[in-house]
């Protein structure tokens, strides 16, 4: 009776083994669902439909872009947060969900840090500042002049209270002491359509999603936002070289999972992410768009975040941002 007891507990442990082994081996055994928080045409989303069929390709199972915009990106973060973790809901982040908890009265539903355990930093890119063609300016240092001439009279939008698209538009205020009115929307993809329809006057879009209607000339481009010219529009200035010394805002996009996700799923999507990312076709239409793959790991991503955050917040501390 011992020694089959003994024999049992062995047993136990040894298909333990196998089942644990299998799991890792295995995973995925179904579609794994990307989530996006932005509408269709966003920056954001072009990355997604970008790298989801190769990542489908690489894992042997569908990857699923599921669209859940809204709240300036606070709505999809939210409900990724809360989804089971298990591998098979991933997010994918930018600059606003490190912005999250950094805006005073804001109430985005999650915590970047504590609700989700970062998989890789996928790309980094510039802002771009574009205007309807309307506006009749055709530099950054034309723009301060013409808003210090109509002060509260043009206006810029956003992808939402919040967003990183909303912060660079207060520093540019700031900086360049003028006053233009912030219009929010429900997502980049629309704020980007109200642009082009003359609603609005000027934005801070991600150089991914409007780069396509500057080269159409359906939006002016004045300016990118990092400190270096764009690859894929290097005859744009910077705005630091143009007209504001100084002003720097860099785009990203990285994949987190909730947190508890299985460390063999986080091994396994940061792998694949990885390898897809580093792929030629993949990185020369990441260039044509603006933006550029980035390597490292969990960890790496993880002090990605956090600098973020930090920055963000003193940002908005200096803006005097709420959101009522």
């Amino acid at each position: 009776m011992c020694c089959f007891t003994k024999l049992g507990v062995c047993a136990l442990i040894f298909c333990g083994g196998i089942v644990v082994g299998a799991s890792a081996q295995t995973f995925p055994s179904k579609p794994v669902r990307l989530i996006v928080a932005s509408s269709p045409g966003s920056g954001v989303d072009i990355l997604a439909r970008l790298v989801a069929p190769k990542l489908s390709e690489a894992l042997g199972q569908q990857i699923i872009v599921d669209n859940r915009a809204g709240a300036g990106g606070n709505l999809g973060a939210a409900f990724a947060a809360r989804s089971a973790p298990d591998g098979y809901t991933v997010f994918l982040a930018t600059p606003a969900h490190a912005i999250s908890g950094s805006v005073p009265g804001g109430k985005s539903g999650y915590d970047m840090v504590r609700d989700f355990v970062p998989i890789s930093l996928l790309t980094t890119g510039h802002y771009m500042l574009v205007v309807h063609p309307s506006v009749p300016v055709k530099s950054a240092r034309e723009l301060i002049a013409l808003a210090k001439a109509r002060p509260g009279r043009l206006n810029y939008a956003s992808a939402g209270n919040g967003n990183a698209t909303h912060l660079a538009g207060e520093l540019f205020n700031m900086m360049a002491a003028v006053k233009t009115v912030h219009v929010p929307y429900k997502g980049g993809g629309h704020a980007r359509t109200e642009l082009l329809g003359g609603q609005v006057d000027f934005m801070f879009h991600n150089i991914t999603a409007v780069l396509g209607d500057v080269k159409d000339r359906r939006l002016r481009a004045l300016a990118v936002t990092g400190m270096k010219r764009a690859q894929a529009a290097p005859e744009i200035p910077t705005m630091s070289e143009s007209a504001l010394r100084g002003y720097e805002i860099t785009s990203w996009f990285g994949v987190v999972a909730p947190t508890g996700t299985l460390q063999a799923a986080v091994t396994r999507l940061h792998s694949e992410f990885s390898k897809v990312m580093q792929g030629a076709d993949v990185r020369e239409k990441l260039a044509v768009l603006g933006s550029e793959a980035v390597g490292g790991g969990p960890a790496d991503f993880a002090a990605h975040l956090r600098a973020e955050h930090e920055k963000w917040g003193r940002l908005i501390k200096q803006a005097g941002i709420r959101l009522e």
